[in-house]
């Protein structure tokens, strides 16, 4: 019989990471060798769960206080691994209960625990950190009228939290927000409890589905949430400035019956629940953030957007729930499969609602592309962003330039069978990520003839090929360009 080893003490597991520290090669920054974003994610592990305590003080320019434990698995043995993060102050780290080294590399958080992790062992990081507003300018925390929001896409949700920020590694979230008692707390996914205090009131909220860091949601403000309830009894909740509750009723309304809309289209809505979270904030964007949307007060309140217009854009970011919410970008040049569906809905309601037709919609698009591509790059390999443009990559190549590869398909393969290939898509890939290659590939098997050789040059050619069953169409001179980094509604700069 062996003796059983006895139990270290935190000092001495202490003084041993930091003995294995000084003793491994010095920490650098990783990445996964994103094409667009390569310094984003980090080899060795893949993570299953974050549980993200925050700590608001009511201020929306001081860092929260915060907590953030991220529960995954090595899949390589570990003496050192990295998470992203870029904006607060990391304070302590454990790696399975136990003390662990860290450092800040760039916008990487490198970890030694302090004993190496098996491959295929779980690993439980806790991470006390600060979590800094800032500007807001490069995404992240956003700063609205009365508290804050999120808005991480593409690379930003480590400026809020420790994360492995890469849509091919999603992991279910909990959030815990704890803020004072006259402000209303939503996050993506379902809330699981609200527990009140003397001056503050701590707010709990789960996603029952894996989501990408990108798409995390928490709005923290004086707001109004109105309830109703969507097609087959889903819960809908929209998140409004409380003094707009009224005015704002009017447009939430509507989304049970776009959701609807959707699944006659693609599918069962693929969540526990959706909603608008409609901010007091100028971000020049809307973003599909997983069950909770994030949109500018002023889309809805400035007279210049006409009802029509609202509503398509309300599609937009409805369709994303499917095309690129459940089924992620497995790489960013991937976006294309998000962005193209996204537009592709948007444009088909536009048609059917407010007589808008989608062939019309796709000639202009078809003028436009070639300069598109030219400026951009293809839709399947657009460039990387310009350096201090963290959006740069949504351009309006990987909008209506990729709803045309969508359109050409159609064109191709014929209505019905594209329209089993949506749903197959939506279905098959549910909750996961894939890439541009599955996507070829479903198209050919469900058509029954393969469609890479027609595919390749829609998706990475320099020009636009022809279009099929419109031989008179013409590509022509560029619009005027998008500033650079703008995200587009509907087709046009914001």
């Amino acid at each position: 019989m062996t003796r059983p080893a006895p139990r270290r003490t935190a000092l001495v597991t202490a003084a041993l990471a930091a003995l294995v520290a000084a003793a491994a090669p010095e920490p650098a920054a990783q990445g996964i060798g994103d094409r667009l974003y390569p310094h984003l994610g980090n080899p060795g592990y893949d993570v299953r769960a974050y549980d993200i305590a925050l700590h608001y003080s009511g201020d929306n320019t001081e860092p929260l206080r915060a907590v953030t434990t991220v529960r995954a698995r090595a899949a390589a043995p570990l003496d050192r691994f990295n998470l992203d993060f870029a904006r607060g102050t990391v304070t302590a780290v454990r790696v399975n209960g136990a003390p662990a080294a860290f450092s800040n590399v760039g916008e990487d958080l490198a970890v030694t625990p302090a004993e190496p992790v098996p491959e295929g062992a779980p690993l439980r990081i806790g991470i006390a950190h600060t979590s800094d507003p800032g500007t807001g300018a490069d995404g992240g925390w956003v700063r609205t009228d009365d508290g804050l929001a999120m808005a991480n896409q593409a690379d930003a949700a480590h400026r809020v939290f420790p994360c492995n920020d890469h849509p091919s590694d999603k992991a279910v979230f909990t959030f815990r927000v704890t803020a004072p008692r006259d402000l209303t707390v939503v996050a993506g996914g379902l809330r699981t409890a609200r527990r009140p205090g003397r001056t503050t009131t701590t707010w709990e909220y789960r996603s029952a589905h894996p989501m990408a860091t990108e798409l995390a949601q928490v709005s923290i403000g004086r707001s109004a949430v109105l309830r109703r309830r969507g097609p087959h009894g889903l819960p809908v909740r929209d998140v409004v400035p409380a003094a707009d509750r009224w005015r704002m009723e009017r447009w939430a309304a509507r989304t049970p019956g776009q959701i609807a809309w959707m699944e006659r289209q693609v599918g069962r809505y693929p969540f526990e629940t959706y909603g608008l979270l409609i901010a007091g904030t100028r971000t020049g964007f809307e973003l599909e953030t997983q069950t909770l949307s994030l949109f500018e007060r002023r889309l809805f309140t400035d007279p210049r957007f006409s009802e029509a217009y609202v509503e398509s854009v309300m599609v937009h970011e409805l369709a994303h729930q499917w095309f690129g919410d459940s089924v992620s970008p497995a790489r960013w040049s991937d976006v294309w499969l998000s962005e193209s569906h996204a537009t592709w809905y948007e444009a088909r309601w536009a048609e059917e609602r407010a007589g808008v037709p989608l062939a019309e919609r796709m000639r202009r698009a078809y003028a436009q592309s070639d300069a598109w591509r030219e400026s951009g790059g293809p839709p399947a390999a657009p460039k990387p962003p310009e350096p201090g443009q963290k959006i740069g990559i949504f351009r309006p190549v990987v909008y209506d330039g990729s709803a045309l590869v969508l359109y050409a398909l159609r064109q191709r393969i014929g209505p019905a069978a594209f329209d089993r290939l949506e749903r197959a898509w939506a279905g098959r890939y549910r909750d996961g990520h894939a890439a541009t290659a599955d996507f070829v590939a479903l198209a050919s098997e469900v058509s029954g003839r393969d469609q890479s050789g027609f595919l390749r040059p829609w998706l990475y050619g320099a020009g636009t090929p022809a279009m099929p069953g419109h031989p008179d169409w013409r590509t022509g001179p560029a619009a005027p360009a998008a500033r650079p980094g703008a995200r587009h509604r509907a087709g046009k700069p914001v």
